[in-house]
């Protein structure tokens, strides 16, 4: 008699996570590149990112003008706009039906820390990830020298790894700003306080015209223990949690029980 056969064992395939990369310093940065170069084993890496730079652009979506998405290689595209553009292209037509698992933006070409958070594309571009449902992180390299993206980078897949498996709180990113010397270490920080020395430069162009320059001076920051300025100065890499709600719950309950705002008379 013939020994039964036992039956076929199949294995199911997992399927990688897909990741999505972009930043504000342009789609021919370094600084993506090392990004993408670290993460090719974390899963699937897609690039949209803008054909330029755009430093400072906030969360600037282009409504006014019909924007050009260009394919420049297997899974790299560029678009002549925002990084919130590109976000927003990236999961909405270029991942069209596939959610990506992560939106990392970055490395940017400097820190963003305390209020520049507001000004930054490269983190703006990850809160619209996070608007539109997709776990995110910003990533940034402090100027120094010798300058390199690799170190940031290579802690950036790290990061990625543990937000891919462990997952973020909804409505939450990561800010991460990287030291300009080897870290000591890593430390969860809050945002910081600086001003700029000269908000405005008065000029004059070649024609004698005047005109003005905005952020001339060199900022200032404050040494504040646990703010994300005050841990990169130190030599630790920070990482800040920024939460789209920007709600003063504080003010909000002190307004709600505080009689001398009533303006029904208003």
């Amino acid at each position: 008699m013939a020994p039964a056969r036992s039956a076929p064992r199949y294995t199911r395939a997992v399927a990688q996570p897909v990741l999505l990369l972009t930043n504000d310093d342009g789609y021919y940065s370094e600084g993506i590149q090392a990004l993408a170069d670290a993460r090719e084993s974390l899963g699937e890496v897609w690039i949209v990112a803008p054909d330029r730079e755009n430093s400072a652009v906030s969360h600037a979506l282009t409504l006014s003008r019909p924007l050009r998405l260009n394919r420049m290689a297997d899974r790299r595209f560029i678009v002549d706009g925002t990084p919130t553009d590109c976000v927003t292209l990236g999961i909405c037509q270029v991942l069209k039906g596939r959610t990506p698992d992560l939106v990392v933006s970055g490395v940017n070409f400097g820190a963003n820390m305390g209020v520049d958070v507001h000004y930054s594309g490269t983190v703006s571009a990850a809160f619209e990830a996070v608007i539109l449902g997709v776990k995110a992180i910003a990533v940034s390299q402090v100027l120094g020298e010798p300058f390199s993206f690799v170190p940031a980078a290579h802690f950036a897949r790290l990061l990625a790894a543990r937000v891919l498996r462990n997952g973020l709180p909804d409505g939450t990113l990561l800010n991460v700003n990287f030291p300009p010397v080897p870290p000591k270490g890593v430390q969860f920080t809050r945002l910081g306080e600086r001003c700029y020395t000269e908000g405005v430069v008065e000029d004059t162009d070649p024609r004698g015209r005047r005109c003005y320059w905005i952020g001339g001076g060199p900022p200032v920051w404050e040494d504040i223990p646990g703010t994300d300025f005050a841990t990169v100065g130190a030599g630790y890499v920070s990482i800040t949690p920024l939460h789209l709600d920007m709600t003063d719950r504080d003010l909000l309950a002190r307004l709600e029980h505080d009689g001398a705002w009533d303006l029904g008379g208003a």
